[in-house]
């Protein structure tokens, strides 16, 4: 069987990839030869723009797992959905469980856990509802709030000393990503 590859003349403007002369170098990468003779088109840009969202989304899960490796000891000795709920329940509070899972958006015995968790820990208590004696409400308690302050100071400090690391322009690029980060986590910058 002969190699469609050697029937192509030198001064072809086909590249023995199959990728012609007027195909743009970025791409050329992507063209693949087909041995039966015909050229494969190259991705079009919804698959390029696919693969540059798989790699950020990728790069960007990496970073955020490291940093919050780094930073799981700033949690008061709490898992960071259990840190996340308590620090719910202090700005947002007192708050009925349904109302705590759609903030945190988890499942409703995913709550029930982390409350009981953190009702076992004297860091919130379970009030009624003097409207619905079926329904309660979750607030923290004073040994809650302190733990949330202390943590978030620790990890404030932990922040820094990883910013400090960090290059000037870096630390911009991080300042510019901020908002954009906040919006994809479902936090309000305004809430205290």
């Amino acid at each position: 069987m002969t190699d469609n590859r050697s029937l192509q003349s030198a001064d072809s403007a086909t590249s023995p990839t199959g990728a012609t002369s007027d195909t743009p170098a970025s791409l050329n990468a992507f063209v693949e030869f087909d041995p039966v003779g015909a050229t494969t088109a190259a991705p079009d840009e919804t698959d390029l723009a696919q693969d540059t969202d798989d790699d950020l989304a990728g790069r960007l899960a990496l970073a955020i797992g490291r940093l919050n490796r780094r930073m799981r000891s700033s949690t008061g000795g709490l898992s960071h959905g259990q840190l996340s709920a308590l620090s719910s329940i202090v700005r947002k509070g007192p708050l009925r469980p349904s109302e705590l899972a759609a903030i945190e958006v988890v499942a409703a015995p995913t709550i029930t856990r982390v409350v009981a968790d953190l009702e076992a820990r004297g860091l919130v208590q379970r009030q009624p509802d003097a409207d619905d004696r079926r329904s309660v409400f979750v607030e923290a308690t004073d040994a809650g709030v302190e733990l949330l302050l202390r943590a978030r100071s620790d990890r404030a400090r932990t922040v820094l000393t990883l910013l400090a690391e960090r290059t000037p322009d870096e630390v911009e690029s991080i300042r510019a990503a901020l908002a954009a980060l906040e919006a994809a986590a479902n936090i309000d910058p305004t809430d205290p």
